[in-house]
């Protein structure tokens, strides 16, 4: 399963409901990371996925993903079904404006692992 960093306001944003989508830049690093998670390839700058894809790597999506609040095994991780594309994102929820990301569509939080809720 992708396991992603990621900063603990937009954690927060994530298990509350409020934030449905996390960005990604496009990067070497991140296309293989992506195209192994969610069953992808690359041609010509664009997706291909589903039945377009060679059957050997397909994967069903929304693909589960673990955003994590931290670096440690301890760490904060919420557990999401999410689809990916790409696009701009919401500059409220991180991104710069007029940049192009990975944008993965958080569809459902399936689980939250060792967070402690505020209060």
């Amino acid at each position: 399963m992708l396991t992603l960093p990621i900063k603990k306001k937009w954690f927060d944003m994530i298990v509350s409901g409020e934030k449905k989508e996390e960005y990604r830049e496009i990067k070497p690093y991140y296309d293989s990371r992506f195209m192994n998670a969610f069953g992808f390839l690359l041609v010509g700058g664009q997706m291909i996925y589903g039945e377009a894809a060679p059957e050997e790597i397909r994967k069903l999506w929304p693909v589960p993903v673990v955003f994590r609040n931290g670096y440690s095994k301890d760490s904060p991780e919420v557990v999401c079904k999410c689809t990916l594309q790409f696009g701009k994102g919401k500059p409220e929820w991180g991104a710069a404006p007029g940049n192009l990301y990975y944008v993965l569509k958080i569809e459902k939080v399936e689980e939250v692992r060792n967070h402690v809720l505020p209060g």
